[in-house]
């Protein structure tokens, strides 16, 4: 049995790691912000976080001064050091690459895009992704040696265990001898916007409307992937019996109505651009387009909330850019077919992201699996 000593050490070294724990999901925080969320006492806490400091576990990487309200002394934000470990995020959309790196701080260090044709096949896809993590690398110096983990993200539908999930881990764990996490590259947008701005949000609706239409549930802070790893499919939910022949071999499906090349097809126009002039121009064809996309997505997103009940709707991707209007026409059709049982509304907003939330959500979801950061400096004879 441990005596005395070897107990406090014990407790001293759980609380050490709560600390480092909410520092790697959260980012940088006061003391007062850690306080409040690991259930310790300020001065408890000092004392943990004034070892961590001197060990150079944490460090001092702002104040608030910036954001708070009133006068007084500016807080310290402590951060781990972003030196100790790298997070990469992949992001392989549907005709797009995205990659973003951050240090263990959560400071994106290094990003960049780059794009593919919808016909590419995987092989090819993978290859795109490493030219650009090289270019990446050579652009910002970063060297990549420090990597910790790295999400990629795939457009779905792909259940989980798929060729595609499998051949990104293998090549990307062959590539940098680092752990892999595949998913959904929508999926991982929702985790994103749940947390974005510091305003994390537990329950999220998320849909992305682009050149297909994905989505992701956020539910109890947990990414929700189902049995199969499919949950979160919006695009084909059917919004039209009556409609176009989906790629998945439904009719209808809301992706056949609201995605970019189903809106530009119906508009007879080439591109975004051109849409966005035409909708600010009130074209009567563009307009009567973005209103019946929006309307679709808004009966379809209703439905969802009205089992899931979300504290947050986030409606984002490429259409919603060039159509901002587009969030404001569905949420109204959302407040008009829930259910009046009292309580406060879901917050109804446009992605706060943009086309990097599934980059940084692969990353925002290593944060939050990874293991407790390993061999951090133990203090000179202290008791594990």
């Amino acid at each position: 049995m441990p005596g005395v000593e070897g107990v406090h050490a014990l407790v001293r070294r759980a609380h050490e790691e709560r600390v480092l724990t909410l520092l790697r999901e959260r980012g940088s925080l006061s003391r007062a912000q850690i306080a409040a969320r690991v259930g310790l006492s300020r001065t408890t806490l000092s004392e943990i976080t004034s070892e961590l400091l001197a060990r150079g576990a944490i460090v001092v990487v702002t104040t608030d001064a910036q954001v708070r309200a009133g006068s007084g002394r500016p807080a310290e934000l402590l951060a781990l050091d972003p030196h100790s470990g790298q997070f990469m995020g992949v992001d392989l959309g549907h005709t797009r690459v995205r990659v973003a790196v951050a240090d263990a701080s959560h400071e994106i260090i290094a990003q960049d895009q780059g794009s593919y044709a919808a016909e590419t096949p995987w092989d090819e896809r993978l290859a795109a992704a490493f030219a650009l993590i090289d270019r990446i690398g050579r652009d910002s110096g970063v060297t990549y040696q420090a990597l910790q983990g790295i999400g990629v993200g795939v457009a779905g539908p792909q259940p989980a265990g798929s060729p595609h999930y499998e051949q990104a881990a293998a090549a990307f764990r062959q590539r940098f001898a680092a752990p892999v996490l595949v998913d959904n590259n929508t999926r991982f947008a929702a985790l994103a916007e749940a947390i974005a701005d510091g305003e994390e949000a537990r329950d999220v609706l998320y849909v992305r409307l682009s050149d297909g239409i994905g989505g992701g549930l956020v539910v109890s802070g947990r990414l929700v992937a189902g049995r199969y790893g499919v949950a979160g499919e919006f695009g084909h939910i059917p919004a039209d019996p009556a409609g176009d022949v989906c790629r998945c071999g439904k009719r209808g499906c809301l992706e056949t109505v609201a995605s970019v090349p189903a809106v530009l097809r119906a508009c007879r126009l080439a591109g975004l651009d051109d849409l966005a002039a035409a909708v600010a121009a009130g074209e009567p064809t563009a307009t009567a387009t973005v209103e019946r996309a929006a309307t679709a997505v808004g009966k379809v997103l209703a439905n969802a909330a009205l089992i899931l009940n979300p504290e947050r709707i986030v409606i984002g991707g490429r259409l919603v850019s060039a159509a901002p209007g587009i969030v404001a026409r569905a949420g109204a059709i959302v407040e008009a077919e829930l259910v009046p049982v009292g309580g406060d509304r879901p917050d109804i907003r446009a992605a706060r992201l943009g086309d990097d939330d599934g980059a940084r959500g692969a990353i925002a979801a290593l944060f939050r699996q990874s293991p407790l950061l390993a061999g951090y400096p133990e203090a000179a004879g202290s008791m594990a």
